[in-house]
């Protein structure tokens, strides 16, 4: 092992450990990645699917990203205070319809560039076919109740 290596972690008994484990390195491979532009994982993700819904409620997109509106609405702050995403919806709707502005979409464009890059990295350390393997199980997992 080199100085710059890390010492390969044991494995829990826990399996939602483990994937927590996993998720917390994937997420920090990620935001190094996008950080030259500014953005988290989390906020590209909502990006994309800002970009891919168009103008879209709070709840609407809460939903579809499985993230509860409390947090959505915390993450989706600063993005409006950046000029990012903007609520459409008239003053006197009782719910809110977001969609990226113009800086949005540059900022998503910017940061696509740098995800390719990240996902080429994470495709090169584990290799298609065990990258093939891991989404079908994230996606079973996904589905087990």
């Amino acid at each position: 092992m080199t100085r710059q290596q890390k010492p390969e972690k044991a494995p829990s008994p826990c399996n939602c450990l483990n994937l927590r484990r996993a998720s917390s390195a994937m997420t920090k491979i990620y935001d190094a990645y996008l950080a030259p532009c500014g953005i988290s994982i989390a906020q590209f993700s909502l990006f994309r699917h800002l970009r891919q819904l168009g103008p879209v409620s709070v709840s609407a997109l809460a939903e579809k990203i499985r993230l509860d509106r409390t947090t959505l609405v915390r993450n989706l702050r600063p993005l409006e205070k950046a000029g990012l995403v903007v609520d459409i919806s008239p003053r006197s709707a009782r719910s809110r319809e977001l969609e990226l502005t113009e800086k949005g979409r540059e900022k998503l464009g910017e940061a696509e560039k740098l995800w390719d890059g990240a996902q080429r990295h994470i495709e090169e350390a584990l290799g298609k076919d065990n990258i093939a393997l891991l989404t079908e199980l994230l996606t079973r997992i996904e589905n087990i109740r």
